[in-house]
């Protein structure tokens, strides 16, 4: 597959998507700089996280008008596959290519660990690697995580599967004490109606390898790969 990161001025994680891609996963993959206006060749776009133009005003508010996300609309409307990391869901939210807003952690604080999540639908080409409520162990980085939506846009979105992943025990029980930021009913990643688009507050590329204490992110690039066809090389 042909992968490209997005590089937004404040962008931290691309490098990490790019290492996973590239070394462990074997697959192509070229950063893409904020000014692109086509994403011709690539099938698959990664929004990373990080703090995209300082998250000075919202974040992911100003990366939203950046000239690339005018292409990573089009190409997501010809059914393009985008998965949105941290700050990368934050703007696929902004942009409006996905449901829902972020607020401040409950807490009003940073928030740097690992957690667990629970897979709670194996039908979208990011989750098909795992088994219908896996946990998954990955770490969040966030200080907006807390994902709120109107109550009739969730129910519509429960019905139709758009519910990724929440946040939970270590054996799974989604319980508001495993809630690390507030986000309604313990969502940490949802996805589009087509389903070709994906985002999620904790950072798979950073759950990509043994020696990083957990390996659970490959999961989700693994389903991707899946999905599509390519192969997978671990």
């Amino acid at each position: 597959m042909n992968f490209g990161v997005i590089v937004f001025p404040g962008s931290n994680c691309e490098q990490d998507c790019y290492y996973v891609l590239e070394s462990v996963l074997k697959q192509r993959i070229e950063y893409v700089w904020h000014e692109e206006t086509s994403l011709k060749g690539y099938d698959c776009i990664i929004l990373p996280g990080g703090f995209s133009y300082g998250d000075y005003l919202r974040s992911g508010a100003i990366a939203r008008f950046s000239p690339v996300m005018r292409a990573v609309a089009d190409f997501a409307e010809k059914g393009g596959y985008v998965i949105g990391i941290c700050n990368g869901f934050q703007i696929l939210l902004e942009a409006g290519l996905l449901p829902g807003a972020m607020l401040r952690n409950t807490g009003l604080k940073f928030i740097c660990r690992f957690v667990h999540i629970r897979v709670e639908t194996t039908s979208t080409p990011w989750s098909n690697a795992a088994y219908h409520h896996q946990v998954l162990r990955i770490p969040i980085a966030h200080n907006e995580g807390n994902y709120q939506v109107p109550e009739d846009v969730l129910f519509e979105m429960k019905q139709r599967g758009q519910i990724v992943f929440r946040y939970c025990s270590p054996e799974g029980s989604v319980l508001p004490e495993y809630n690390p930021n507030g986000s309604v009913e313990n969502i940490a990643g949802i996805c589009n109606r087509e389903g070709n688009i994906l985002g999620m507050m904790p950072h798979p590329e950073r759950a990509s390898e043994g020696i990083l204490g957990s390996s659970d992110g490959l999961y989700i690039w693994k389903s991707i790969l899946s999905h599509c066809g390519a192969d997978v090389a671990i």
